[in-house]
């Protein structure tokens, strides 16, 4: 049985890291570091969320000058309410990775 989309192990850290503070944007980089995510495999999914609009996302100016601008992240509405429903279904199987997962620190 193919598994449900936006089940995968990497997705599910994201969304544990995203609902810690829904409403809060939140840097690549910085959810990088917190969900031990490499950037080839966080951003594919950051922009795949985006395109599904389960991903608000926007851009922060430097206040440093020749800095470039940051792009920002949170989930939607509708993101919460599925970042929700797949890690409550992680958590009822056996010992999987949402379960497992201990952020990692700074």
């Amino acid at each position: 049985m193919p598994r449900p989309p936006h089940a995968s192990p990497q997705t599910l850290r994201l969304f544990e890291a995203l609902l810690a503070e829904p409403a809060r944007w939140r840097y690549g980089y910085d959810l990088s570091r917190e969900t031990g995510l490499a950037s080839g495999t966080l951003y594919p999914i950051l922009m795949r969320l985006s395109a599904q609009q389960l991903l608000d996302t926007g851009w922060e100016a430097s206040d440093e000058p020749g800095r470039p601008p940051r792009h920002t992240y949170r989930l939607t509405t509708d993101g919460i309410v599925l970042a929700r429903e797949r890690l409550a279904a992680a958590a009822r199987k056996k010992p999987g990775p949402a379960a497992a997962f201990v952020p990692r620190k700074a």
